[in-house]
């Protein structure tokens, strides 16, 4: 085992880069997991195996996985962050158990790291304004930026979401978006009269002079007639952030958050919020109850006679 992270020594064995591959690869076949998810996967063993150096992913046992949280620990791992490893390398050595490579999971006995439970950051209803007023939607690309801007707060999809959308996937005439999300599941998100306009006036006039006669079935592309990135897109965030004068650090996601705190602030029910973000289980959801709770508590405490 090689622990010591100034030691240029730790690489990954190729067998152990075969154990990877190979559950990879079981992984997108039968779960159909998204890149994103696999990549995650592959860099967090590819992490653990630098970490145990020479030896075999097949003969870890459960103190080589108890050293290595306590590794990411001292180096500053969050405990969110470690967490997730140590899911990844639960399903590795379930899948590895049901291939007969190994008898025991070394997981199995090794608990998870205490984490808080953190409020994603909510937006304003006026910040959320502000932002999708700040492009230039005189210009071809001010004008892409509105309709993703405008998509992003009226569906709450996930950046990669959006960015993937094609043509066929968004239909204006009935107003809504299908997206298959994780875990390949399908669901119709509405998109409202405002982000339908605005994705109209950009399929009309901006999309067309950004493509310059090139073929793409992305909705949104780039100046270069290709599909946006995710990378890209947090770019543009970060500019009109800056541009409306929103101080606090804005991410595509913090939309998404916006989206489904403001719905709960309005009246929505908390299942169909779960539905429209694609959260497989209503947990997940619920977190957003506790921004609106603090957020009606706040308005009370203001605004009350006796509050």
């Amino acid at each position: 085992m090689n622990s010591d992270p100034t030691n240029p020594k730790p690489v990954v064995s190729l067998l152990n880069q075969d154990h990877t591959d190979l559950f990879i690869d079981a992984m997108w076949l039968e779960s159909g997991l998204s890149k994103n998810t696999l990549s995650a996967y592959r860099s967090d063993l590819h992490r653990f195996a630098k970490f145990i150096g020479d030896k075999e992913l097949t003969v870890v046992e459960q103190s080589d996985v108890q050293k290595f949280l306590g590794f990411m620990m001292a180096q500053g791992t969050k405990a969110s962050s470690s967490a997730r490893v140590l899911s990844t390398l639960r399903r590795f050595f379930r899948y590895q158990i049901r291939e007969n490579r190994v008898s025991k999971d070394p997981c199995a006995q090794v608990l998870s790291p205490k984490q808080g439970r953190p409020l994603p950051k909510a937006m304003s209803e006026q910040q959320v304004d502000d932002l999708l007023n700040a492009p230039d939607t005189q210009t071809s690309l001010g004008l892409r930026d509105r309709a993703m801007l405008e998509t992003l707060y009226a569906t709450g999809l996930r950046v990669s979401e959006l960015v993937d959308l094609t043509l066929l996937e968004v239909s204006l005439q009935v107003g809504v978006v299908r997206i298959v999300g994780k875990g390949n599941k399908e669901r119709l998100v509405p998109l409202g009269e405002q982000a339908v306009d605005w994705i109209e006036q950009y399929q009309q006039g901006a999309r067309i002079a950004l493509l310059k006669q090139r073929q793409t079935d992305a909705m949104f592309v780039t100046a270069r007639g290709a599909g946006m990135t995710r990378q890209a897109f947090w770019h543009i965030i970060k500019k009109y952030a800056l541009k409306a004068g929103i101080e606090q650090a804005l991410s595509p996601h913090t939309l998404r958050h916006a989206f489904a705190t403001h719905l709960i602030n309005h009246g929505a029910d908390l299942r169909s919020v779960q539905m429209l973000l694609g959260h497989a289980d209503l947990s997940t959801t619920q977190i957003y109850t506790h921004i609106a709770r603090e957020r009606l508590q706040s308005m009370h405490a203001q605004h009350h006679p006796r509050g």
